[in-house]
């Protein structure tokens, strides 16, 4: 693939040409359906980033990889100081989570009404606001607020660069979006390292500190294209009609699966980091074994993402997605066996990481014109993280710990069906 000839061409606003590195292809072609034909359609030629942005970008995704994993490292300190109950402590993390669906939310609605300096600008002083409102809150009530606060920036970065990383750099979209999120892995690891180095007692520094690391990526916002890449506009008959066209409906069921692949797959990966170490334990391992092999799992989610990133210049974002759903799936199965499960919860981490930012980039090639497509992914891979949780514990107490790998294999297997759904449903129609 090559880049269009109008790609040469700087939109006024755009990061000057001698440092740009992310453009957008611009061809329409049409999926077909049972029910309709759905228009997947690419961006037209701009240049969204400079490569001083893109390496602030991939710090800023270090940094709310770091700051979702500051929250569980700190609750014993936070318990001390306030006198909470292990639930209650638990509402840390929980208030960061609400924050991010609704700064999701919210500054989806933005997104195309403000420059996208703007939005990001806004986003980082909110973490950096809500961080150090932690870190000196008095009660516990004020924390939540400061932890809510600090969730809105979180998703309005998490968001907003996954949406201009998907549309901004052509069909190496997807590599860069799978090194943009390897750098999140990259954070949450170092997180808790760095409580556990400074101690949880002393998390207040840790939140202040990272606080202050917000505070210089504003200065590389001047590379970052300040106008969303606009796409050509199909003729669209249902809206002088007002009624629901085949494509209209073809394009709900696309959107509706595309939902159900992310929550379900978040609720896998929480799921595994959940009960991983518990499920180790039942079935013979240590103490010890289970936390290593967690961090592992963790760990495997990174390096998968990095070693993804140049196999997604060679192969099509269906394809990696259909044998990530069906390696994560034959390696839940083998983690059933608990000789094997250490080894096969590695497995299930290298597979997983890449469907999260490899399924962005189809869903905006599947869905061009559904504004608000990418939003709802996100926020609903966030709810899904959320209500992995208590929906599984549930599911334990009645089936118990051991059918844990079962469990999440049949949700896996749910997304490897959802897959081949969509990559039949977005096939583009053969030339006439």
């Amino acid at each position: 693939m090559t880049d269009h000839p109008t790609a040469q061409r700087t939109p006024a606003g755009s990061p000057t040409p001698d440092t740009d590195v992310g453009t957008t292809n611009g061809t329409t072609v049409g999926a077909s359906t049972s029910t309709g034909t759905v228009p997947v359609l690419a961006p037209v030629p701009v240049s969204v980033f400079t490569t001083s942005a893109v390496v602030a970008s991939c710090v800023g995704f270090m940094l709310i990889g770091a700051l979702q994993a500051f929250y569980g490292p700190a609750i014993p300190a936070l318990r001390e100081e306030f006198g909470l109950s292990p639930s209650v402590a638990g509402l840390g993390l929980s208030a960061h989570f609400v924050g991010g669906v609704a700064g999701v939310l919210l500054f989806d609605r933005l997104y195309g009404r403000s420059g996208n300096r703007r939005i990001l600008a806004a986003s980082y002083l909110l973490m950096a606001v809500g961080s150090a409102g932690f870190a000196v809150a008095p009660n516990w009530p004020l924390a939540l607020t400061a932890a809510l606060l600090a969730g809105f920036g979180f998703g309005g970065i998490d968001y907003g660069l996954n949406q201009l990383f998907a549309v901004g750099f052509g069909h190496r979209s997807t590599a860069m979006l799978n090194i943009l999120n390897a750098h999140f892995g990259i954070g949450a690891i170092l997180g808790p390292v760095l409580i556990g180095v400074v101690g949880a007692e002393h998390y207040p520094v840790v939140f202040l500190v990272f606080a202050l690391a917000n505070l210089p990526l504003l200065f590389c916002l001047r590379g970052v294209r300040d106008s969303p890449p606009r796409l050509p506009q199909p003729a669209q008959h249902s809206a002088s009609t007002g009624e629901s066209t085949p494509a209209d409906r073809a394009l709900r069921s696309v959107l509706a699966v595309f939902v159900t692949l992310y929550v379900l797959h978040v609720g896998i990966e929480a799921g595994v980091g959940g009960w991983e170490p518990t499920h180790l334990e039942t079935v013979g391992h240590g103490a010890g074994v289970a936390a290593t092999a967690t961090s592992v799992y963790w760990l495997m989610m990174t390096v998968g993402r990095f070693l993804v990133a140049p196999i997604a210049l060679r192969f099509s974002a269906q394809t990696i997605i259909t044998v990530s759903c069906a390696g994560m799936t034959v390696c839940l199965l083998l983690a059933a066996v608990p000789d094997l499960a250490p080894f096969a919860y590695a497995g299930v981490g290298l597979f997983i990481a890449p469907i999260f930012p490899t399924g962005l980039p189809w869903l905006h090639r599947a869905a061009p014109h559904a504004r608000r497509a990418g939003a709802v992914v996100i926020a609903a891979s966030m709810m899904g993280g959320v209500a992995a949780g208590p929906a599984l514990g549930k599911v334990i107490e009645w089936s118990g710990v051991r059918a844990v790998p079962l469990l999440l294999a049949t949700v896996s297997a749910v997304c490897l069906a959802a897959t081949l759904w969509l990559t039949r449903a977005t096939h583009p129609k053969p030339a006439r």
